[in-house]
């Protein structure tokens, strides 16, 4: 097995799209709030991870071991925060998403979403700046996510998805059921903080 020894203080220097892929780990400031493994709610309930055994490959290149299989093959994903008070989740996707082969889509909506939804949660915030191609196939997951979220008055936003990845997502209208934001430093923001500016904001416009 490769072993790599991790090195954070370049994470800080870098973006994320110039970190060689095993460099490249999920957001790990709010580990002191929440941590999906040890959450009973949570599909990834009792995991464990190693800090240096890379396993897990996207094309055969590893990427970090504290990012979770969900059973896509190029995409994963770490849940970064489950509030069952407030009802939201900040999910941060990292690889490929291809719905054509796949079929991401359909394993993130019932491997995890779905999960979570049976738990109350109904507003969901991914952080998609990691996602660095999408490949679209049929609408009737993200429809069904939609419907499921806004019966609930909830909703999906995808914050900081790469420009050329938004172009092949709004190719296939799918930001009619998942909201494209920016929020370049929402790192700075406490989970709740990042929470309730997303929703006041959506709750502004549908106002207007």
């Amino acid at each position: 097995m490769r072993r790599h020894r991790l090195c954070r203080r370049h994470a800080g220097r870098l973006t994320n799209s110039e970190l060689p892929m095993h460099n490249i780990e999920p957001y790990y400031n709010w580990r002191h709030i929440y941590t999906s493994e040890e959450d009973e709610n949570s599909p990834f309930f009792g995991r464990d991870y190693s800090e240096f055994e890379y396993s897990q490959t996207i094309y055969n290149y590893y990427i970090h071991p504290q990012w979770d299989d969900f059973g896509s093959r190029t995409l994963y994903l770490k849940v970064l925060i489950a509030d069952y008070e407030e009802k939201y989740a900040v999910i941060e996707l990292m690889g490929e998403w291809n719905d054509a082969i796949e079929n991401d889509i359909m394993e993130l909506k019932r491997e995890v979403i779905d999960v979570f939804q049976a738990a109350g949660i109904h507003k969901f915030i991914l952080i998609g700046e990691n996602v660095l191609n999408f490949h679209s196939d049929v609408k009737d997951y993200y429809e069904e996510w939609f419907e499921e979220v806004t019966d609930e008055n909830g909703w999906v936003v995808m914050v900081n998805m790469p420009e050329a990845t938004q172009h092949d997502f709004k190719k296939a209208h799918l930001n009619r059921y998942i909201e494209l934001y920016e929020l370049s430093n929402w790192r700075t923001y406490k989970p709740f903080h990042l929470f309730k500016k997303i929703d006041s904001e959506l709750a502004a416009r549908l106002k207007m």
